[in-house]
């Protein structure tokens, strides 16, 4: 059985690629936006670090999960009817207020309510997926708060930095990034999602502090190293200042194999205006296993945005490919 969505596009079977994303923030949810459009068999794995603004302050005076990236994640899942949208947007609303509640999601405050009436994250993240009939599930990387920690090099000034918010604005290089605690525990929702789905995705974000962290727990890098599942990466299409501002394209995916070498890929998404050197981003690629699918996934503003239409049909081609067992090549081009 098929389907057909709302772009035209018809999926195979009734849901369509059993898919896990992970990552965190504004990367994450482009990706599941355009997820959107070829499954409904959806799990976002989303990372838990945030210490700044609403999420930050909850996380410090609730000692809770920082709510924010869940929140965002649920909300890019949400049905697309009256109900859904009403319910994503009252999510992402903020208080505009001359007292303590300034500047708090109310997505956030729900989120953290239900975590102190049903004391369980993970049920708690399910209750407000059902009230946006989300089309996919939303789980934390870890049930304990994490924190990022990067040792820097700023033109031979070495320093230490604490916080995702301080990493990501840091001046410097990031010459290597940590979790505290190292080994934080992890959803059994989440090993599970990873083991029996088709295709497990990793980026675009902040690298150091989205997307790299993932590898670094040991219960999710063990699941991600493991699974049968095809594997890829969607690359950002710009540097991002103050965190990987001197590094080139490929550098980002030589981070990924410094920090898993034994996390393979299968395919690396890259929008060929972002790309510094092609042939260098072909040469990391093959230092992972993966081959390079270079399409148009930018926004039409020539703004360093994903476009979640652009990137579904960039998805669909990774998956259509290998499920026509296409050969395996170098680069693979429009």
């Amino acid at each position: 059985m098929s389907y057909v969505d709302a772009a035209g596009w018809t999926l195979r079977g009734e849901t369509g690629p059993s898919v896990v994303a992970l990552g965190g923030g504004h990367g994450l949810s482009v990706t599941l936006r355009a997820l959107c459009h070829i499954t409904r068999s959806l799990t976002a794995v989303v990372t838990v670090a945030d210490d700044g603004g609403s999420s930050g302050r909850l996380r410090q005076e609730m000692e809770i999960l920082p709510p924010g990236d869940l929140r965002m994640a649920l909300a890019s899942l949400c049905e697309e009817t009256e109900w859904g949208l009403t319910w994503r947007d009252v999510l992402q609303t903020r208080l505009e207020t001359t007292g303590p509640l300034n500047g708090h999601a109310l997505g956030n405050l729900l989120i953290s309510g239900l975590w102190q009436l049903l004391d369980d994250p993970v049920e708690g993240l399910d209750w407000v997926g059902r009230l946006l009939g989300a089309s996919g599930r939303v789980l934390p990387m870890s049930i304990d708060p994490l924190q990022i920690e990067a040792d820097m090099d700023d033109d031979g000034r070495k320093y230490t930095v604490s916080g995702q918010s301080k990493v990501a604005i840091a001046p410097g290089t990031v010459e290597h990034i940590r979790l505290l605690p190292k080994s934080p525990r992890v959803p059994a929702e989440v090993g599970t999602a990873i083991e029996q789905a088709d295709w497990v995705l990793l980026g675009p974000g902040s690298w150091y502090t989205s997307v790299i962290p993932h590898v670094l727990v040991p219960d999710v890098h063990r699941a991600l190293v493991t699974t049968d599942a095809h594997r890829a990466l969607i690359l950002n299409l710009s540097r991002q200042r103050g965190e990987t501002d001197r590094m080139t394209t490929a550098d980002h995916v030589r981070v990924i194999r410094d920090y898993a070498p034994d996390f393979k890929l299968d395919v690396i998404i890259a929008d060929p205006t972002a790309i510094d050197d092609v042939d260098d981003l072909i040469v990391a690629s093959e230092g992972v296993g993966a081959r390079v699918l270079l399409r148009q996934v930018r926004t039409g503003d020539g703004q360093p945005h994903h476009d979640p239409l652009r990137l579904a049909a960039a998805l669909r081609d990774a998956f259509d490919g290998f499920l026509g067992e296409v050969g395996k090549t170098e680069t693979w081009l429009p």
